[in-house]
């Protein structure tokens, strides 16, 4: 099915399941109703940062928005993940695993362009980000302070803060991110 189309789906169920209109998940998420009205009709292909604010209006993890019914074993080729990009296009992640009922992590895999940035708004509540470097070196800025991290680092911050990718670099930053929920949302 459509990405968008699981989106429009999960969205208005977990939307109506708070008894939300979509003048109220507005107000409380940034998102104008226009915007969720189209994303609802499944008219719209919605940044990361919108769903984030969504989902964070929602009090629901970001991957919930993108459910879709799995079996216990699942394998997961690269071509077959979809692709979602910053607004500028210039930091891209890939769903591997997504949020469900039995599982309370999302894991991504992420590329950011040489010499860009992306900035994030802070997750939902309780969640923690887990960030590992295959190739590249990343700063990473949150309200904390200043990470760097090369090939082979790792780190874990609490993401309910805003934080930004930095690469300074010339050369395509290629990294996998875990967000984790210890408490189920």
């Amino acid at each position: 099915m459509d990405l968008g189309k699981i989106i429009a789906m999960n969205l208005k169920r977990l939307r109506t399941d708070r008894n939300l209109t979509q003048g109220q998940l507005s107000k409380i998420s940034g998102i104008s109703k226009a915007m969720l009205s189209e994303i609802e009709k499944g008219n719209s292909n919605p940044t990361i940062n919108t769903l984030w604010k969504i989902a964070k209006g929602l009090n629901v993890t970001y991957t919930q928005l993108m459910a879709e019914i799995e079996t216990d074993m699942t394998v997961v080729r690269r071509e077959k993940t979809v692709r979602q990009s910053g607004e500028m296009g210039h930091y891209r992640i890939y769903c591997y695993f997504k949020s469900t009922p039995v599982r309370n992590f999302e894991l991504f895999y992420a590329e950011l362009d040489g010499g860009t940035s992306n900035a994030s708004i802070g997750h939902s509540e309780k969640s923690q980000e887990y960030v590992y470097i295959i190739e590249g070196e990343l700063l990473l800025r949150t309200d904390a302070g200043a990470y760097l991290l090369r090939q082979g680092d790792a780190l874990t911050f609490d993401s309910t803060i805003r934080h930004t990718y930095i690469n300074d670099a010339n050369t395509c930053l290629k990294f996998m991110i875990v967000n984790y929920y210890p408490a189920r949302i």
